[in-house]
């Protein structure tokens, strides 16, 4: 999977977020725990990184040959990837793994957002604190109930 797919994925971060992440903005400790930085709308938050994930992004900056100052996920041509960029990475990531049976074939097409509301899902699911959650994704508690309202404990 393209690194910033799974970043996307397990970071529940917006595509227009992880596109302009820089090296500095991430926090990777030897066999321990880090942190991600995102920011948006002027504001920046916080998001935990498990470890394997600290070891993933280690080994794509080594990897990749980037610097403390670049871009984390950069196009071909070191900008920022574009919407057009992301989504075509996307869609050879669906194209990839969807079965082409009728069944599944309306998959194709699903908006890659759906990455940061599963993965959203899996950790409210999983018992961790709607507030802790909200702060992750930079919402409110309110936001996450209503748009998720199937993960609301009794």
């Amino acid at each position: 999977m393209h690194p910033f797919m799974r970043t996307v994925a397990e970071q529940a971060l917006l595509p227009r977020e992880a596109r302009v992440l820089r090296v500095s903005d991430v926090t990777l400790p030897e066999g321990d725990e880090g942190k991600l930085t995102a920011r948006r709308n002027g504001k920046a938050r916080e998001i935990p990184l498990q470890p394997q994930f600290v070891e993933f992004l280690r080994e794509w900056i080594s990897d990749a040959g980037l610097q403390e100052n670049d871009l984390l996920f950069p196009s071909t041509r070191g900008k920022p990837l574009t919407a057009p960029d992301y989504k075509q990475i996307w869609e050879q990531a669906q194209e990839a793994v969807l079965p082409r049976d009728e069944l599944y074939w309306w998959r194709l097409g699903e908006p890659i957002t759906i990455l940061r509301d599963s993965c959203l899902v899996k950790w409210l699911t999983a018992g961790i604190s709607p507030v802790t959650v909200a702060e992750w994704a930079g919402k409110t508690p309110t936001w996450l109930a209503l748009r998720y309202p199937h993960c609301a404990r009794a």
